[in-house]
């Protein structure tokens, strides 16, 4: 089984579930030492956590041969992540409102719902070969 790549502020994870404690525990790693405050660490953990999943789930199909990537990046007061998967892309349209009455109950399709509550600014890039969704964070 392949194992997480790790190389400076980037990590590619193969597409199973199973890695996703290795995301959680760089991410965590990344944002201390961008002094990010421990409530915002929380929100883009929940974040990261839905959009990883999404792509392993929904992007790649936990295809094995396909990988997960997260990306950070900073500047100043400001934290962005990049989650990108190998999947053949996707459009905002194709997502079920979560908060029509005909969706309240499923148990499914609030992930980029929930992001878009708790980050600054979401922007979603998808094509043929995948879907990058990049999120950023005002610290």
């Amino acid at each position: 089984m392949q194992k997480p790549i790790i190389n400076g502020n980037r990590i590619t994870i193969p597409s199973d579930q199973e890695y996703l404690a290795d995301v959680d525990s760089f991410l965590d790693g990344q944002l201390r030492e961008l002094t990010v405050g421990e409530s915002i660490r929380a929100d883009i953990a929940i974040s990261v956590s839905e959009l990883v999943n999404n792509a392993i789930l929904h992007g790649n199909k936990s295809s094995p041969e396909k990988v997960v990537t997260v990306e950070i990046s900073s500047e100043p007061g400001q934290v962005t992540i990049a989650v990108s998967d190998q999947g053949t892309g996707f459009t905002e349209e194709q997502i079920d409102d979560p908060v029509a009455d005909e969706n309240l109950l499923k148990e499914v399709g609030r992930g980029i719902f929930i992001v878009r509550a708790l980050m600054d600014d979401v922007d979603i890039s998808a094509s043929e070969r995948g879907t990058t969704i990049s999120i950023s964070k005002s610290f």
